[in-house]
């Protein structure tokens, strides 16, 4: 069993419980699983169980996978993998809004 990093961008559907205004969210997610597709498939049928709606998933791969690119991962975010491991699970590491008005880098509209 492997934990794989998901991002995985959503829509809206009623009852979906992200914030009021917003046009959507991405999430940040670690899942177990024996493949990826396998960590795709759980975590897209979770969040469908939770009322949302996903739209699409990018996967950054294994542990082992995103230190061999070099991504620097920190203490937190090993735990919340080990976490995933340990109780065989997707977890929702973090969650960002979209908002249409939202300016991006500089207030740049």
């Amino acid at each position: 069993m492997n934990v794989y990093t998901l991002l995985v961008e959503v829509g809206r559907k009623a009852g979906d419980g992200l914030p009021d205004g917003c046009t959507g969210a991405a999430l940040m997610c670690y899942a177990a699983a024996r493949d990826e597709a396998e960590a795709v498939r759980e975590t897209v049928a979770i969040l469908k169980q939770a009322d949302m709606a996903p739209l699409d998933v990018t996967g950054y791969g294994t542990l082992q996978e995103r230190l061999d690119e070099g991504h620097d991962i920190d203490d937190d975010e090993r735990a919340l993998m080990q976490r995933a491991a340990d109780e065989d699970a997707v977890i929702i590491a973090q969650l960002q809004p979209f908002f249409k008005d939202f300016g991006g880098p500089a207030g740049e509209a």
